[in-house]
């Protein structure tokens, strides 16, 4: 044998028992999605955040001055909001990805949760 064609095999050999013990190792990683404690809270200076209308209290809302709220809709009770991953009063929101938005909030992305 060559000392090229060892020299291959001896890394063909060292790549494969790399890749074993990677892949054994796996289900020991968490691989658990982010929860919203994890997430940064939406400030409503965010430009998204702006761009929507974004508020942290739905109460301080006037119908009058923002067309596309409803009384009574807020965060909490909307399909884009993540509820079941809530950590307190925040979860988050598919409207802002990677943010968390309170649940008393409101943005103009609302949509009555079926």
């Amino acid at each position: 044998m060559s000392n090229n064609n060892s020299s291959t095999i001896a890394n063909r050999r060292r790549f494969l028992s790399q890749l074993a013990l990677g892949a054994a190792a796996l289900p020991l990683l968490r691989w658990a999605p982010a929860q919203a404690a994890d997430l940064p809270h939406l400030s409503v200076d965010d430009p998204s955040a702006k761009a929507l209308g974004y508020t942290e209290s739905a109460a301080k809302l006037d119908p009058k001055t923002e067309a596309s709220y409803k009384p009574g809709s807020r965060c909490g009770s909307c399909a884009l909001f993540q509820g079941k991953d809530a950590q307190g009063d925040y979860a988050g929101c598919a409207a802002f990805p990677g943010k968390a938005v309170n649940k008393n909030g409101w943005c103009r992305a609302y949509s009555k949760a079926g």
